[in-house]
């Protein structure tokens, strides 16, 4: 009878793990399935489980593996998990150690381009209310590139030709590999802080995904955006569009295109002048014959060649005025006269100073009368009682409690009801 082996739980784990672990198939797999309870923990490891409609596979991927995820995992991604599956002997668990991750349907870097780009979208990096306005003339101009690439050559070659009045700095960075987004984003920092221009160039000449990538990276992003200098992005040809295409100011289709933007061409600027200075001397020359015209004109005229003329011209039309003024005068006084006998004729023996008298005397009693007016009664505080049919209270014997009165003031009418009568007694 042969003899039993008999195995602890920690051997049996590890007989199962040299066992998966020496499996070609289990060692080099890829596993597709759905993204469930991922969870990333403060180590940087990252755990979750794949899934189809019938099993499942614990999964965990370490912070080694996991700092090159291009991408945002969640949970209900279709992915594919590349990496080995063996056991774990201290829980005697079997699971899948994952070095790298896939969309399905998608590479990394699109999903990740597209992730991030909603999400600088929402916070609102992309609107349009946050550009700022690139400068006409700009007179420092920093190009934030690599010092070693031909884009940097050609956009100092384009600024000197078309605009030579503004000086050219490079700052040089990396544009690609793992260390360039962050010298990108200190570079556009440090320019800001010291402020060395008032216009940026940023970019890179083309290259595959992966080399422009430096430029899809969320630090470049977000100082691009919090840039006080304008920026401009030059990134790759024309098809070839970044996230740093969207935050900047404006964007260029290359490098090239950038310093075209980035500057007028002062071969434009020479001819702009040229038929501005024409216009100028046109309009000059015909504001010019204008003048010439009209004192043509007053040269001509009847008081620049015989002043003595027009003077005696004047003259005769005042005294015409003056005799006119006179005749008005004298015919006015006759009128009055010619009254003043008509009102003697009327009442013999009346001169003029007893029509004096009497319109004083008229005055007098015209004054008299407007005193003795009831609205001057009424002006100084006292008021008149009538009853509802306009008729006038003299006595209080005329009315009871409850009688509807009207009292007549100055400067208007009452409504009022009796309350109470009082009688005052004669002495």
């Amino acid at each position: 009878m042969r003899e039993e082996t008999i195995l602890t739980p920690s051997q049996v784990g590890k007989y199962l793990k040299g066992m998966m672990d020496r499996d070609y198939l289990l060692s080099r797999l890829l596993v597709r399935g759905e993204l469930s309870n991922y969870k990333m923990y403060p180590s940087g490891h990252h755990y979750f489980t794949l899934k189809d409609g019938e099993g499942s596979l614990r999964c965990v991927m370490f912070r080694s593996d996991a700092q090159f995820l291009r991408f945002c995992p969640e949970n209900g991604m279709e992915v594919i998990a590349a990496g080995r599956v063996t056991v774990y002997p201290r829980d005697g668990q079997y699971q899948m150690y994952c070095a790298r991750l896939t969309p399905e349907g998608a590479g990394d870097l699109a999903l990740a381009f597209e992730q991030l780009k909603e999400k600088l979208s929402r916070e609102g990096l992309f609107d349009q209310t946050h550009k700022k306005k690139i400068p006409v003339f700009p007179k420092e101009i920093a190009l934030i590139t690599s010092p070693a690439g031909a884009a940097v050559r050609d956009m100092i070659r384009i600024l000197g030709t078309r605009w030579p009045m503004s000086e050219v700095k490079v700052i040089p960075v990396r544009v690609q590999g793992k260390e360039a987004p962050q010298e990108i984003a200190a570079a556009i920092q440090w320019a800001n802080l010291h402020r060395v221009a008032d216009l940026i160039i940023t970019g890179r000449g083309g290259g595959s995904v992966e080399d422009l990538w430096a430029f899809n990276e969320e630090a470049v992003a977000r100082a691009i955006y919090h840039s006080e200098i304008p920026v401009i992005s030059a990134v790759g040809h024309e098809p070839d569009v970044t996230i740093a295409d969207f935050v900047a100011d404006l964007r260029a289709s290359t490098p090239s295109n950038a310093a075209e933007l980035a500057v007028p061409d002062r071969n434009d600027i020479d001819m702009s002048l040229l038929r501005s200075g024409d216009r100028l001397e046109g309009a000059v020359a015909v504001r010019l014959e204008q003048y010439r015209q009209w004192l043509d004109r007053l040269g001509s005229s009847r008081i620049m060649t015989e002043p003595a003329a027009y003077f005696r011209e004047k003259r005769l039309t005042l005294n015409l005025l003056n005799g006119r003024l006179t005749y008005g005068l004298r015919r006015s006084n006759a009128r009055q006269k010619e009254k003043v006998a008509a009102l003697s004729a009327s009442f013999p023996g009346c001169g003029a100073r007893t029509i004096a008298r009497y319109r004083e005397r008229l005055n007098a009693l015209a004054a008299a009368l407007d005193a003795m007016s009831p609205l001057k009664v009424l002006g100084r505080g006292y008021s008149i009682a009538q009853r509802e049919d306009g008729s006038v209270l003299s006595s209080v014997q005329f009315v009871a409690p409850g009688d509807a009165l009207r009292l007549r003031l100055f400067d208007g009418e009452l409504r009022c009801q009796v309350e109470t009568v009082k009688k005052e007694k004669k002495t």
